[in-house]
């Protein structure tokens, strides 16, 4: 759903529910920073935060980021260190902070399940995050965007109190690159005992299930199925990628995983691309999947983080039938096709997009590559052009690319406000399948809460389920 949308209160109401709530798990460290600098005004984070078991630690954020009155008119955000190969202390400590303040805030007073949901393409804030999410108990990671075969083996090593680590791709090196966290050396000898959570792989073909599966090493405890019709970030298309007089990626039979294979792996498979109706569910319960995976209907409901103003404006144009959504093969640095709803003011729009200038800050999709030199830099094709290329980028590459790490923070009422006055504009992402969302609307008229989705999709799953 993007970072943030898929919030702590959002995963709370999901778990509450009996389901499994899950929090986004990308750019923590800025959410939680940039929520301190607004003034924590319901007093949820800085309640987490006297949680944490290394108070020092959250002290010193505290003391840097917490504003009481919150930022003044037009001030701008704060930044926080970037990811890199060779993370400072500080830069550790606040991802560890931001991934186990929302995961505990989302288990808060009840015992149901919570899970947080990363990308393979954010290497870089793979090992601290997780034990982040760990302190506070997670119940699951997921993980897709990617193959993520050593995930398994981070989380037993953290579970174990020892230092972890993950493999960082490196264009165009040979060397190979790691980047890991020891809890001990972080958090001290008072460390607590680490709960090991289950680890779902989020795959798009039944090829890459049965090589994860295949090695204890890697073989995750389940597999989300998604589909192409899936909100966010989408799997390309098998084969050569073609586009249609949309310039949208055509799909064919080939990007169908097969269930009944998947299923013979004997790990447990959820759903995801289109399962946002209670016969959707009820079809993939018959399929052998243990459930599905839902988005959209969740973006849309009270307990998200979408911002107010653009969860009224898509279900404004969902009752007027303006409601669109495309595949854009560009949008995303990652180059993986990136749903985008399709709506006034946003980035979705083309006098919208080439008002802004182009600028890399966040930079949580960097790529890390090799320069001539032998050092480890980092580009992005949604950077300014010259230094894209200036860094052996192609610049053909540029062409139509969206910042979707400040996109996305707007999304959710976090943008920033530049020297200028600028402020970052939002870019929403929803799945294609948007009839269940209208469904919803005719029985929610003013609008539905993530209880309202849990009950009405399992209206159709006996009781037993």
């Amino acid at each position: 759903m993007g970072m943030a949308v898929s919030s702590w209160q959002l995963a709370r109401t999901v778990s509450q529910a009996g389901q499994l709530g899950v929090v986004s798990g990308i750019a923590l460290d800025t959410v939680l920073t940039r929520r301190l600098q607004d003034g924590d005004v319901t007093g949820d984070i800085r309640r987490a935060l006297a949680a944490f078991p290394v108070p020092a630690i959250a002290e010193r954020v505290l003391e840097r980021f917490f504003l009481v009155d919150g930022r003044p008119a037009g001030g701008s955000y704060l930044p926080v260190p970037k990811l890199s190969l060779h993370p400072t202390r500080d830069q550790q400590e606040l991802s560890v902070l931001g991934n186990f303040v929302e995961v505990w805030l989302a288990k808060e007073g009840h015992a149901g399940l919570v899970g947080i949901n990363y990308m393979e393409k954010v290497q870089l804030a793979t090992p601290a995050a997780a034990l982040g999410a760990m302190l506070a108990g997670v119940d699951y990671v997921l993980m897709g965007a990617g193959i993520p075969r050593e995930i398994p083996h981070l989380l037993n090593e953290f579970a174990a109190g020892r230092e972890g680590r993950v493999t960082i791709d490196v264009s165009g090196s040979e060397t190979v690159h790691t980047i890991g966290v020891d809890p001990v050396a972080l958090l001290g000898e008072a460390l607590p005992s680490l709960k090991r959570p289950k680890f779902l792989a989020i795959v798009a073909a039944h090829v890459l299930a049965f090589y994860l599966a295949r090695d204890e090493e890697i073989r995750p405890d389940g597999f989300i199925i998604e589909g192409p019709t899936a909100g966010g970030h989408n799997a390309p298309p098998r084969g050569r990628l073609t586009l249609d007089d949309d310039k949208q990626p055509i799909y064919g039979p080939r990007d169908d995983a097969n269930l009944e294979k998947i299923a013979d792996l004997g790990l447990p498979f959820w759903l995801a691309g289109g399962y946002g109706q209670p016969e959707r569910v009820a079809e993939a319960l018959r399929a052998g999947a243990a459930g599905v995976q839902v988005g959209t209907l969740f973006a849309l409901s009270r307990e998200s983080g979408l911002a107010d103003t653009l969860r009224d404006a898509v279900l404004d144009r969902l009752d007027d039938g303006e409601l669109s959504i495309r595949t854009d093969a560009a949008a995303s640095p990652t180059g993986f096709p990136f749903k985008v709803a399709q709506l006034p003011g946003t980035l979705s729009v083309a006098a919208v997009y080439d008002d802004r200038v182009r600028l890399c800050d966040l930079s949580y999709l960097r790529e890390p590559y090799q320069r001539k030199d032998g050092v480890v830099g980092f580009r992005c094709p949604s950077e300014p052009v010259h230094m894209y290329v200036r860094k052996g980028g192609a610049a053909e590459d540029t062409v139509g690319r969206a910042c979707l790490c400040n996109a996305l923070t707007a999304t959710v009422g976090l943008g920033q406000t530049r020297k200028t006055g600028y402020v970052e504009s939002p870019l929403l992402t929803l799945g294609n399948d948007i009839e269940g969302a209208g469904l919803l609307r005719t029985m929610h008229p003013e609008g539905w809460g993530a209880a309202d989705v849990v009950a009405w999709l399992l209206g159709q799953v006996p009781a037993a389920r």
